[in-house]
């Protein structure tokens, strides 16, 4: 991936931003377990950031994936992976296929507002039964006339107690799994949607995560992204964006996780000397560093083939697989290197150590991922 000056002009937007409207709230939003979307979103429309990637008809600057990607890595700089998620979730998952398959009509109705920063998005896919099993949901639209009527519940979805709609999957037939599904556009304020209390998670505190119940919520067909029955397809398309933010986004979270614990170690003296000159450390350290830098290559590679056109479905889950073991590997590693202080809330490392526990369930486990790869390497067992 070559950076250009507008590449370096985005991502120092992005990490001033960070070090500015997100880090020093850090501790309030983890301690109130929710972050102000819809002023944190608004100030970010403000500097274009919200629509890099999208139709400039709707609000968008219109720039290649590639954008997407600094984005995503830059925003690590705010040290707050809730946050980044709930960004994430805004600009990678719960709008590229309406960006890319919506009508007129839905880009103005919800894309248009997501990207000036007037609407909080949120996508709806997993259930409590099934949650990498994207095939398995129960969540039904049924005809109506020129509507559907939508009945199930959904599970585990980001920004769900501030968002103005759900990009919802469902099932809109009794077709086979993969052909029976359609993305629909179901607005919050519908009667018949209601969200549960938010979801007490170990990590990830500043993120509002919580059930969203649909109870005969009555929507106009033309609410449907794109064709009837390709909901499923157009939802792997977009979980390859999904993986590459994610994968993209922890790099300087795992970053940071190093060099904090670097310069930690040469301050705390134990046995007469700075930790860091034991050589377990300095050599462990080392190694998280240069596999840092081999994931940092792959998402940069993914991204390039993303760019040209190119299946990356291969690439993107490896590299969501390697972040999501890496950031647990990097903060336990470097956790046990703070000895009592890093057991402690508030150490920035024990944080990084709740928070990216998480992106090796969320957005596929690392169980998805690896079946998916066996896919595509054709080492799974042919079906009789």
């Amino acid at each position: 991936m070559k950076f250009t000056d507008e590449h370096h002009a985005l991502y120092k937007t992005v990490k001033e931003f960070g070090e500015k409207e997100i880090k020093p709230f850090n501790e309030e939003w983890e301690k109130a377990g929710i972050y102000p979307a819809k002023e944190l979103f608004k100030k970010m429309a403000d500097l274009n950031l919200l629509g890099i990637t999208k139709n400039p008809n709707y609000g968008g600057m219109g720039l290649d994936y590639s954008y997407s990607i600094v984005f995503a890595e830059a925003l690590g700089h705010s040290c707050n992976a809730s946050v980044v998620m709930g960004i994430g979730v805004q600009t990678d998952m719960a709008t590229p296929a309406i960006d890319r398959y919506g009508s007129d009509l839905i880009k103005k109705e919800f894309l248009a507002p997501s990207i000036s920063g007037d609407y909080v998005a949120s996508v709806a896919v997993s259930e409590p039964n099934s949650g990498s099993d994207v095939a398995s949901i129960k969540t039904s639209a049924k005809k109506d006339g020129d509507d559907y009527i939508i009945n199930g519940q959904k599970m585990w979805i980001t920004n769900s107690t501030q968002a103005d709609y759900f990009c919802t999957l469902v099932n809109t037939s009794n077709d086979q799994p993969h052909k029976n599904k359609s993305l629909i556009v179901i607005p919050a304020d519908t009667p018949g949607v209601s969200v549960g209390e938010k979801i007490d998670k170990i990590g990830m505190r500043s993120s509002d995560t919580a059930p969203v119940y649909f109870d005969n919520v009555r929507v106009p067909q033309s609410f449907r992204v794109g064709e009837e029955g390709s909901g499923f397809t157009m939802q792997m398309q977009q979980f390859q964006e999904e993986r590459l933010f994610i994968a993209a986004s922890t790099l300087i979270a795992t970053e940071n996780c190093i060099t904090d614990t670097i310069e930690y170690c040469k301050e705390r003296k134990a046995f007469g000397k700075p930790l860091l000159d034991n050589q377990v450390i300095h050599f462990k350290l080392a190694e998280h560093q240069t596999e840092l830098e081999s994931l940092r290559a792959l998402v940069y590679k993914a991204c390039d083939r993303f760019v040209d056109g190119k299946d990356v479905t291969m690439l993107a889950s490896m590299a969501k697989l390697k972040s999501g073991r890496l950031i647990r590997e990097v903060s336990d590693s470097c956790l046990q290197f703070w000895g009592g202080m890093g057991y402690t809330m508030e150490n920035p490392v024990s944080q990084q150590f709740r928070d990216g526990r998480l992106h090796s369930i969320g957005g596929g486990s690392d169980e998805v991922m690896l079946q998916i790869i066996s896919k595509y390497m054709n080492t799974l067992p042919k079906k009789s």
